[in-house]
């Protein structure tokens, strides 16, 4: 699908906050599908590349995930403790080399191999981070370490093995409602049958 030539100019940018990440604000214009421009100001968040990955046991039929306290969530009156997937930024690293390094952080488990599935952004209205998600077979004996992330960085994390079917019913009762786990979920269990060791 070929792109239509651009039809936005930045006009502006100013730096609001340039904290953990720089959020801006910008102004531009925009030339509608009608030919009219429009003059429009956004906030965007500049977040950097992250991945994510699903490790499921094909031998036990369950996943492995984490829990651990999101800020946003517990401001907007949600459970903060969430049930994700493994995840984190890639740090200038390769995705694969950087979800290798989060996996065995986060929940002690040394991948064999990790296959790339896809890119998303998960909120591209705001958020320029790209997540790209991966999965894993592994093996009880693949948990070579605790994990709960690095002590350094204060990560409190809460190691989880569940089956994938009773993973994918919190789903519906909104004991799971972080977008990649969601997503990698579906993916785990639309592909199932081709998940074998």
């Amino acid at each position: 699908m070929t792109q239509p030539k651009s039809r936005v100019k930045i006009a502006g940018e100013e730096t609001l906050s340039n904290g953990w990440t720089r959020l801006s604000s910008y102004l531009l214009d925009y030339i509608d599908r009608k030919g009219a421009t429009h003059r429009l100001k956004r906030e965007v968040y500049h977040r950097t590349p992250a991945a994510c990955i699903l490790l499921y046991d094909p031998r036990r039929d369950l996943v492995v995930l984490v829990r651990q306290f999101r800020l946003a969530v517990h401001l907007n009156g949600d459970p903060a403790w969430m049930i994700e997937v493994p995840a984190g930024l890639l740090d200038d690293d390769h995705p694969e080399t950087a979800i290798r390094r989060e996996a065995m952080e986060e929940t002690g488990y040394r991948l064999r191999e990790a296959r790339f599935l896809f890119k998303s952004y998960t909120s591209p209205g705001a958020v320029t981070e790209v997540v790209h998600f991966f999965a894993a077979l592994i093996d009880i004996a693949d948990r070579v370490a605790e994990g709960g992330g690095l002590d350094e960085e204060h990560e409190d994390i809460e190691v989880l093995e569940i089956p994938l079917d009773e993973a994918a019913a919190m789903i519906e009762t909104g004991e799971i409602f972080d977008a990649k786990t969601i997503m990698l979920l579906q993916w785990a269990l639309l592909n199932r049958a081709n998940l074998t060791a």
